[in-house]
């Protein structure tokens, strides 16, 4: 199985510097055109000049991100495992692992798109659509979430499937090709030199792109299915199922974080929609804008992933630590970027999205202040990632939480009290430096462990509920 064990090599014996900038460079790319799709989205409806629909992408996003919690639910739990089992030379354990996370996802992804369709106005209310936007937001999330909710969240999970064998560079194509296609539609369908569609059009852009991205996936799998460990066979769920556990013990602080992020995204949204829909809008092009060194983070943690996992399995910590220092240094170093570059041009940036002067007022003071939590997020993501690579369920579990769920709701409402709305913006930067805090005193207790002979204990719990 010579593909197999040449795209491992990468894992094992490529060096640190040259197997970290391979697995890093395709991931960092198409989380760069994700986001820039992303973007478009926004970009294209705010040149309608339309706050209540700019303001109903920025109300809908924060059901969108449901999605991801669902894909790092199954994508990242499986990737962790299937990269362990690798690195433990256990082949047959990573194609159960694929097969039922990939089951896992689309399950789930049905159930959730199901129910999101009943429930869809009462949960946008929630999450800040006033009578105004709520129509828009409809529209919008009709499309992207039960219409296109199952392609989105199968194209990250094959992505991170694909990439935990050491395919970064497939899995960058797909999750790529989505984002361009997406890119290419936009203006079709919003514009009105298109067919005029606004933020619904939005939508069908984006259901249609992570569709064929998913299609591409699914493709090079059948295509592969020879050489590649990723099973898509659905008469060996039933033989798999018991994998699940495992698997979602292993994603549950990731989908827990994005989903906790629902929650604050709409809390938030909540408390700025007391204003006015100018502030709402403003807020959803900060958020956009915000995404810019999130998804870079993310794209050095999930390209670190299945190296940190592999190497751990192995027990080849030193490589491993090499390989997290040379991620952390790189996310760190395009936070500080960000950083300097968003305070100077804050209102260049807003106005790139829309002409309103008072949404561009709102969202200048919003981006400067949200910005500030980026040099922790950026270190963040990546210690997260490396303790679920490791197994250390409860230490991903703690941070993620912390990231997003504990103090954000009580913050919130002490600091629009403290500061009228402007003090809700700088929540995010205050629960960052905790969980920052935390994670690092985790990592420190766990590399105690490593030295003192500990460290096979999380490998034999990881694996126990696996096994066949």
């Amino acid at each position: 199985m010579i593909s197999v064990d040449r795209r491992i090599a990468v894992f094992e014996n490529m060096p640190v510097r040259k197997a970290v900038c391979k697995q890093l460079i395709p991931s960092i790319a198409s989380q760069m055109i994700a986001l820039i799709y992303s973007l478009a989205d926004t970009y294209f409806v705010g040149k309608l000049n339309d706050p209540n629909q700019t303001a109903a992408i920025a109300v809908a996003a924060s059901s969108f991100v449901m999605l991801t919690a669902i894909s790092n639910l199954f994508g990242v739990g499986g990737a962790s495992l299937i990269a362990q089992s690798l690195g433990k030379k256990d082949t047959e354990q990573a194609k159960q692992l694929s097969n039922a996370s990939f089951h896992g996802g689309l399950i789930s992804s049905i159930l959730f798109s199901a129910v999101f369709y009943f429930l869809a106005a009462p949960i946008l209310r929630l999450c800040g659509a006033s009578d105004a936007i709520l129509p828009y937001a409809l529209g919008y999330a009709k499309w992207i979430i039960v219409f296109g909710g199952t392609a989105t969240i199968l194209s990250t999970l094959l992505g991170n499937l694909v990439r935990a064998e050491g395919s970064a560079l497939i899995a960058s194509i797909g999750i790529s090709l989505g984002g361009i296609i997406n890119i290419i539609l936009d203006p079709i369908f919003i514009l009105p030199q298109g067919f005029g569609l606004g933020a619904v059009g939005a939508g069908i852009a984006t259901a249609i792109s992570n569709l064929l991205s998913t299609f591409y996936f699914v493709g090079y799998i059948i295509l592969k299915r020879n050489t590649t460990i990723i099973r898509l066979e659905p008469s060996r769920l039933r033989f798999d199922i018991h994998r699940l556990k495992a698997i979602i013990a292993i994603g549950l602080p990731s989908a827990i974080q994005y989903a906790l992020t629902v929650v604050a995204i709409a809390a938030q949204s909540k408390f700025v929609s007391k204003y006015d829909a100018q502030a709402v809008a403003g807020l959803g092009i900060v958020k956009k804008l915000d995404q810019l060194p999130l998804y870079f983070s993310i794209g050095v943690a999930n390209g670190l992933l299945p190296l940190l996992a592999y190497n751990y399995a192995a027990k080849n910590y030193d490589r491993q630590k090499q390989a997290f220092k040379l991620g952390c240094f790189i996310s760190f170093g395009m936070s500080l970027i960000c950083l300097i570059f968003y305070e100077i041009f804050a209102p260049e940036l807003i106005g790139l999205f829309i002409k309103d002067s008072l949404t561009q007022k709102y969202g200048s003071a919003f981006l400067r202040c949200m910005v500030t939590a980026m040099p922790m997020m950026s270190v963040c993501y990546p210690m997260i990632i490396q303790f679920q690579a490791m197994g250390r369920v409860r230490a991903s579990l703690i941070c993620s939480i912390l990231r997003k769920g504990i103090l954000d709701i009580p913050l919130l409402f002490i600091m629009d009290a403290l500061i009228p709305l402007y003090g809700c913006m700088l929540v995010q930067p205050i629960v960052d430096t905790t969980s920052l805090i935390v994670a690092i005193l985790f990592s420190i207790r766990i590399n105690k462990e490593l030295q003192s002979g500990k460290e096979g204990l999380a490998i034999q719990n990881a694996f126990s509920n696996t096994s066949s």
